[in-house]
C-alpha cells in the first residue's frame, strides 16, 4: 500500500513504507519527548509509537503537577488512514518534524480528558546514536533496536484541568529520543507473541541505568546493563558539545556508581556516577533527585486495561490522574523508572535524567531477590 512517505528517495527494501523487514509482533517505532521545570513543580513525558505488524498506532501525554500525574492515552488502527509526509497523528495528538534532526513539535488538542499541550523542541546539542543493541534468548531475538537522542530547548504550554502552564525555556531541561526495531521490556516489547512458546530466561538480578546530564557547554550520556554480580554486559557513553561548537564526540570508556535508593522503591535517591573519559579525565557526577515519573502509567506497562501496542479497536482513548504518593498504585508499573535530577560535577551544576530498571538480587547493594 502506498503512503506519502513513499515519495521520499530513501527506500531500502523492495516494498512500500507501510512494511518493515520482519513480521515480529514486537517491532516498534517510537518517539519520546521528556522534560521538567527545574524548580520541580512540573514535568512532562509524551510520545507516539507505531506497530506495523499489529496495525496499531498510539500516543500518550503525561503531565505531572504537584505530585499528581495526569495521563491521556490514545490508540488507533493504522489501516488506510494516511499520515502527512512529515507528521503523524492519533486522534487529537499530532507529532511533526519541523526541521530534520533539529526541531520537532508535539500537540495534544481538545479531548475529553482535561489535558492539552503544545511543545516546540529545538536541538541545542547534536542528535547522537545509541550503540546497537542485539541479543538473543532461547532461539529468538530478544532485542534488535536502534535509537538516537537529542537535548535542547522547549517552548510552548501545558493545560491541566483548565490551568494553563506556560513553559519558560530558560528554566526547563528537555530531551527526546527516537527508536525502532524489535524491542524488549516496556513500551510494547513485552507484548504476548502467542501461545506455545518457551518462556524467556529470567535472570536472578538486573541493574540497568542511563544518565543524560546537561551542562552549559556539554551533554553527558551513558547507559549500562549489569548482572546481579556487577558484570557489565552492555555499555555506551559519550560527551557532546553544542551544535555550534562543531566539536567531535568524546567517548566515555566506563562508568562506576555509588548510589542510594528510596525505601519504598529501588529508585535512586542520591549518590555518584564516576565516568572514565577517553581524554584521560575522570568525572564525578553527584545526583540530587528533584522529581520522579513512571512511564508505565502512560502505556509502557499493562495498566488499567491498556498497554502500548495492544489492539483497542479502530479508535480509543482514556484519561486519569494518579497520586504519585500512592505506592500501592505505583507498584503496578514500578519496573522502569525515571528521575529528574540536579547534577553537580567539578563545581558546575547541571540537570538531567536517570533512567533505571533495578530488579532481583544485587551483590553490590545487598538486595537478595525480587
Amino acid at each position: 500500500m502506498l503512503t506519502p512517505q513513499d515519495e521520499l528517495l530513501c527506500h531500502q527494501l523492495p516494498t512500500t513504507f507501510d512494511h518493515v523487514v520482519q513480521s515480529d509482533l514486537r517491532w516498534t517505532e517510537r518517539i519520546v519527548l521528556y522534560g521538567f521545570d527545574t524548580t520541580g513543580r512540573v514535568s512532562v513525558m509524551t510520545g507516539m509509537a507505531r506497530y506495523p505488524n499489529r496495525n496499531v498506532m498510539d500516543a500518550y501525554a503525561m503531565v505531572t503537577v504537584d505530585g499528581k500525574a495526569h495521563v491521556t492515552r490514545l490508540s488507533r488502527e493504522i489501516g488506510v488512514d494516511y499520515d502527512d509526509l512529515g507528521a503523524w497523528r492519533v486522534g487529537p495528538y499530532r507529532y511533526e518534524i519541523v526541521e530534520p534532526l533539529r526541531g520537532v513539535r508535539a500537540t495534544l488538542g481538545d479531548n475529553d480528558h482535561g489535558l492539552r499541550l503544545e511543545l516546540d523542541f529545538r536541538g541545542r546539542f547534536p542528535a547522537y546514536e545509541q550503540e546497537p543493541a542485539f541479543f538473543r534468548t532461547r532461539g529468538r531475538v530478544r532485542e534488535d533496536a536502534r535509537r538516537y537522542y537529542q537535548n535542547g530547548a522547549v517552548s510552548g504550554w501545558l493545560e491541566v484541568d483548565g490551568e494553563r502552564i506556560d513553559i519558560d525555556p530558560a528554566t526547563w531541561w528537555f530531551g527526546r529520543d527516537h527508536s525502532w526495531g524489535t524491542r524488549h521490556g516496556g513500551g510494547g516489547g513485552s507484548l504476548a507473541e502467542g501461545d506455545g512458546l518457551q518462556p524467556s530466561e529470567i535472570p536472578d538480578g538486573v541493574l540497568y541505568f542511563m544518565g543524560i546530564f546537561q551542562f552549559d557547554d556539554e551533554l553527558v550520556h551513558f547507559a549500562q546493563r549489569e548482572t546481579a554480580d556487577g558484570q557489565r554486559w552492555h555499555f555506551e557513553g559519550s560527551i557532546q558539545r553544542p551544535i555550534e561548537a562543531a566539536a567531535p564526540t568524546v567517548p566515555i570508556l566506563g562508568v562506576t556508581h555509588d548510589l542510594e535508593f528510596r525505601d519504598d522503591f529501588r529508585i535512586v535517591s542520591g549518590g555518584t556516577f564516576t565516568a572514565s573519559v577517553a581524554d584521560g579525565t575522570t568525572r564525578n557526577f553527584t545526583v540530587t533527585p528533584i522529581s520522579d515519573f513512571w512511564p508505565g502509567l502512560a502505556g509502557y506497562d499493562m495498566y488499567r486495561g491498556y498497554a502500548s501496542g495492544i489492539w483497542k479497536g479502530p479508535s480509543y482513548s482514556d484519561g486519569f490522574t494518579v497520586d504519585l504518593g500512592d505506592t500501592d498504585e505505583l507498584r503496578q508499573v514500578g519496573m522502569l523508572t525515571e528521575t529528574f535530577c540536579r547534577v553537580d560535577c567539578d563545581g558546575r551544576t547541571g540537570y538531567g535524567l536517570v533512567e533505571m530498571v533495578f530488579m532481583g538480587r544485587n551483590a553490590r547493594y545487598g538486595y537478595e531477590g525480587y
